[in-house]
């Protein structure tokens, strides 16, 4: 089993910044894909950002393409979203993820972090 606890979240202004944190504990993420997904006011859960184990390969929703940036740091079990010029629309809880190889879906999930933009 892995635990995953988001951390970073808050509050920001109209193209601020923030940098979201994802630690792993209970066994290493080194072979997992990451990733990362929201869920806005009365919105369903989306993807945002993905990071292959390996290769390290990343992919992006259009949405935040060239804003967000996902990224991981093996050796501390973390993964991390670099989130620039953030607009109210980014307004949501945001949600780590890690899917083992052997697994088609992602299955364990942290409990979120929220992210406010306001205008």
């Amino acid at each position: 089993q892995v635990q995953l606890v988001e951390s970073g979240g808050g509050l920001v202004q109209t193209g601020g910044s923030l940098r979201l944190s994802c630690a792993a504990s209970g066994r290493s993420i080194s072979s997992d894909d990451m990733g990362w997904f929201r869920q806005g006011p009365g919105k369903g859960r989306e993807f945002v950002a993905a990071i292959r184990w390996i290769g390290g390969t990343t992919s992006y929703a259009d949405s935040v393409k060239g804003r967000f940036t996902i990224s991981r740091d093996n050796a501390k079990n973390t993964v991390y979203l670099q989130m620039n010029s953030l607009m109210p629309e980014d307004t949501a809880v945001y949600f780590c993820a890690a899917r083992t190889i052997r697994d088609l879906r992602y299955t364990y999930w942290g409990q979120g972090t929220q992210v406010t933009v306001s205008s």
